[in-house]
């Protein structure tokens, strides 16, 4: 009994969640008595209750629009012991349908919800929309809370109607367990204390159920997850840190970077109060591995059996945006610390939350629930959210507005390349063919350097010699490219991973067209330039390395980029605010404070001598 219990209360605007949820603090005296005492003397404009008297609804709004207007905007977070020792925590969900995202969230996390319906009002379509939002977030039981009882003279069969009607429309929704109690949160009826108002009631108080409610079964499991919010590092120590979830790590277990393959086991387990042999979910800790493994923020430490890389996979979203949703449009997916660029294609079905049945759909609007496809231009790690919602999770973010539009869950999770009835097509004109027509050898030259290098200068230089020489080339140049295909793309590591990996996927398609293609990009990193070079064979490939030392870049300066990024107002820049990785094995180096004839001689021989 002593695990903490997290609960979501819910429904339509003045059904009265912050007057019960008072009431509850009150009477469990879970509330500082100076608050109790300015709840008896503070009022705000229409209150009905008299001063002296505890206005309960003071006690859980914590923002002073929410005092001055009498609703909940935020998310109130109150906290509570219940008989037995167990604790509750207590999320006050916003009403209003412009903050449904508020809800949303307040739901992930919640074991059990508490579903207000006024006596009087009966149930409405907010109550249906809460309801929906609850167990599309994964909250299968629900305490639905009959209010303002009082208001109706305490009449049973009025009870009995509205609590026919929302076991039917949970159940309809897929809920699986569903509690209905009569309440009076104004005068306490049945609150944490039977009362004579109500004789017709045999069953327990709204405390009382709570304090009784044990979770059942959970339908999936998964592994270990530690997402990673952070590496901290110190003398002779490095650790990433987060919060456990999945199933508690101890120390001697067994690791992995997902995705990665690399297995390493957890030596030490530092915990908020010191070193810990076992860390439950839930627990922040950093941990120290036996092997020194490359592992950054936002990637995700497993168990060995950790989540395959997903491109792919299907959703179902509770759409928060103010826009429509935009089929195919530019967003930003949030997985945990994660973030990487995402298109959206659907909608495949919207939830009909009076019904629960998925009909079609043309678009998404505030509040709707949908189904879509989520593709991702890089591989994201994710759990179906039925087995965790910790890591079957995600949030949307319209990459234009920065706003928060959707929030997800995953249902089925795939890898691009999975059989998804993609058969490669066979034309008889192929790569020979076109190179036997244009007399000459294709090939990919890479250039790769700091910006100001002279990278563009020289695939210039070289794009004007070879065409003299009658080859047929092309040049794909970075800021070139990010003006059109990839205009999509920031300069956070995952966007420079995509950036070169479509740059790449383009490079091997002229390279098909029997081209000599000029590639000059930045590419930073040596594992995204590998991750190009697997994509042609061996003699197809030549990195080039633009070897120009920081400081004359700087002195160059071409594009303003590097004051930009000394005042400040320029993030990612590489060789500043990120580190550049200067290539291990390239083919070819050129000095880039020479002359540019001299790196063009050394260019050209290599595609006209094959070398």
């Amino acid at each position: 009994m002593g695990a903490v219990l997290r609960i979501v209360a819910c429904g339509s605007v003045d059904d009265g969640k912050s007057t019960l949820i008072g009431r509850l603090l009150a009477e469990t005296d879970s509330v500082p008595h100076d608050h109790l005492e300015q709840a008896r003397q503070t009022r705000r404009g229409g209150s009905v209750v008299p001063t002296g008297e505890i206005d309960y609804s003071l006690l859980t709004d914590g923002l002073a629009a929410e005092r001055e207007q009498g609703i909940t905007i935020d998310v109130a977070y109150r906290y509570l012991d219940l008989p037995g020792g167990r604790r509750l925590i207590i999320a006050d969900a916003p009403g209003h349908d412009q903050y449904g995202a508020n809800m949303a969230v307040a739901a992930s996390t919640a074991d059990l919800a508490v579903l207000l319906v006024d006596a009087e009002l009966g149930v409405r379509p907010g109550t249906h929309r809460h309801l929906a939002v609850c167990v599309t977030m994964g909250v299968r039981s629900i305490v639905v809370a009959v209010n303002k009882l009082d208001a109706v003279g305490y009449d049973q069969a009025v009870f009995d109607r509205l609590a026919a009607q929302v076991r039917a429309m949970a159940e309809s929704l897929g809920a699986e367990e569903v509690h209905v109690v009569p309440v009076s949160a104004i005068g306490g009826d049945n609150v944490t204390t039977a009362s004579p108002n109500l004789p017709w009631h045999d069953g327990p108080t709204l405390l009382g159920l709570l304090a009784g409610w044990q979770p059942g079964e959970r339908r999936g499991s998964v592994g270990t997850r530690l997402p990673v919010q952070y590496v901290i590092r110190g003398n002779r120590f490095r650790g990433p840190a987060g919060t456990v979830v999945g199933a508690a790590l101890r120390r001697g277990d067994e690791v992995s970077v997902a995705g990665s393959g690399v297995a390493t086991t957890i030596r030490r387990v530092i915990g908020p109060d010191g070193d810990l042999d076992r860390a439950e979910p839930g627990t922040p800790i950093t941990v120290e591995l036996s092997e020194d493994v490359d592992i950054r923020r936002g990637d995700l430490l497993t168990s060995r059996q950790g989540p395959p890389p997903s491109t792919e996979f299907g959703a179902t979203v509770v759409w928060t945006g103010n826009q429509r949703f935009e089929a195919g449009g530019d967003y930003l997916l949030l997985v945990g610390p994660k973030v990487v660029s995402a298109t959206v294609t659907g909608p495949h079905g919207l939830l009909d939350v009076r019904t629960g049945q998925t009909g079609p759909a043309n678009t998404l609007s505030v509040n709707d629930i949908g189904t879509v496809t989520v593709t991702t231009a890089t591989p994201v790690f994710l759990d179906s959210y039925a087995d965790s919602r910790d890591t079957g999770c995600f949030l949307l973010v319209d990459r234009r507005t920065k706003d928060t539009v959707a929030a997800g869950m995953v249902s089925v999770a795939e890898r691009r390349d999975d059989d998804r009835g993609v058969v490669p097509q066979d034309y008889a004109v192929d790569r020979t063919s076109r190179e036997l027509l244009k007399g000459q050898r294709a090939k990919v030259l890479w250039l790769t350097g700091l910006s100001g290098a002279g990278k563009s200068t020289i695939a210039d230089a070289v794009d004007r010699r070879l065409h003299a020489l009658g080859v047929h080339t092309y040049v794909l140049d970075g800021d070139n490219v990010r003006g059109g295909l990839n205009r999509d793309l920031g300069f956070a590591p995952e966007d420079r991973a995509e950036n070169v990996r479509r740059v790449a996927e383009v490079a091997a398609l002229m390279l098909d067209a029997g081209l000599v293609v000029i590639v000059a990009l930045v590419s930073p990193f040596r594992a995204y330039r590998a991750a190009a070079r697997k994509l042609f064979a061996p003699d197809d490939f030549v990195e080039v390395w633009v070897d120009t030392p920081l400081a004359e870049c700087v002195r160059r300066d071409p594009k303003g980029l590097y004051a930009k990024a000394n005042a400040g107002t320029l993030r990612n820049m590489t060789g500043v605010g990120q580190d550049y990785e200067p290539p291990t094995a390239a083919e070819v180096r050129l000095d880039g404070t020479a002359s540019t004839e001299e790196a063009v001689a050394r260019l050209v021989s290599v595609v006209t001598d094959g070398r």
